[in-house]
């Protein structure tokens, strides 16, 4: 049975950050951000040749260890074959280590990517087919679905399968993300977990998360009750005092701030007005960045276009 045919002009892909749990949403709910990485993509005739700028430039791996290339590579299987050889150009702007979806982010650009240079990948693997992969590579949904579709997202797994529904945020919520310096890696918050939670935590989380979905949707002036955790932010204290620190300060003045996935920056969902003076409280130690709410999810562009088309 003869393999894929491949595109011979080169693609280009951009996707952008996520913030995950948004409070009490835990591995549910997810928020993509106007903070993208951009890869293009070319099949070449042998080899392998990856150049990176930006984020972990310095740092990354440049042959089949870097995860965009091995989730590319998977891509590939599911669609007939690999190609003879690929050269890959990362533009990445995405803090690494920070709870701002890198990973997740380098997946859906590797299997957005696989797609769009395979004729016929779309038909091969369709949308649904997507969050599927990302899914099984990424080990659980909530940054992948607001990756691929945008928007805000509630993922879920079901019958061994992962779904997910995109909403569209309210127009005047503006993210405002607060990112240290220093890294925390997902394994070492994940393992301050208890294995059990008390259930009247849980009982609270179940309905703030409830009522996150009405206030991101439709009445943000419900924020800061509707982000309000109890089942994971306390418990990873030790692992980011600063940021747990910064959140409880900013929520003790009213503004909805809660740990973007599994940390350490932190994220603040404000209105337009207030979104500056927001980002001035942090004090040293952070970047403030005021970010857009990103709408069109991972996107196939044209080479050299600002702009492009959504995957679904």
């Amino acid at each position: 049975m003869a393999g894929p045919a491949f595109r011979a002009a080169a693609v280009r892909v951009r996707v952008p950050a996520s913030s995950a749990n948004l409070g009490p949403g835990f591995d549910a709910l997810g928020l993509a951000l106007g903070l993208y990485d951009d890869v293009v993509v070319r099949v070449a005739d042998s080899g392998l040749d990856i150049d990176i700028a930006g984020e972990g430039a310095d740092t990354l791996p440049r042959d089949e260890s870097h995860l965009l290339v091995r989730s590319m590579r998977t891509a590939f299987d599911l669609l007939g074959g690999q190609p003879r050889g690929l050269e890959v150009v990362c533009a990445n702007r995405i803090p690494h280590g920070r709870g701002l979806g890198s990973s997740s982010a380098a997946i859906c650009a590797g299997i957005v990517a696989a797609r769009a240079v395979t004729i016929g990948g779309e038909a091969k693997l369709d949308d649904a087919a997507l969050l599927e992969l990302a899914t099984e590579i990424e080990g659980h949904p909530d940054n992948v679905a607001a990756c691929l579709l945008g928007g805000f997202t509630l993922a879920w797994m079901e019958g061994g399968s992962a779904k997910a529904i995109r909403m569209d945020p309210a127009d005047s919520i503006v993210p405002v993300v607060f990112v240290p310096s220093k890294p925390v890696l997902t394994e070492t918050a994940r393992g301050l977990l208890p294995r059990t939670v008390p259930h009247v935590d849980a009982a609270v989380n179940a309905g703030r998360a409830g009522l996150l979905v009405e206030a991101m949707t439709r009445r943000p002036e419900f924020l800061l009750p509707a982000t309000e955790d109890r089942l994971h932010q306390e418990y990873r204290s030790p692992a980011m005092p600063e940021s747990v620190a910064l959140v409880n300060r900013l929520r003790a003045d009213g503004i909805p701030a809660v740990i973007s996935g599994a940390g350490p920056t932190v994220l603040a969902l404000v209105d337009n007005g207030a979104a500056d003076k927001v980002a001035q409280l942090a004090g040293e130690g952070w970047a403030a960045n005021r970010l857009a709410l990103d709408a069109a999810g991972a996107s196939v562009l044209p080479l050299g276009a600002p702009g492009g088309q959504p995957v679904s």
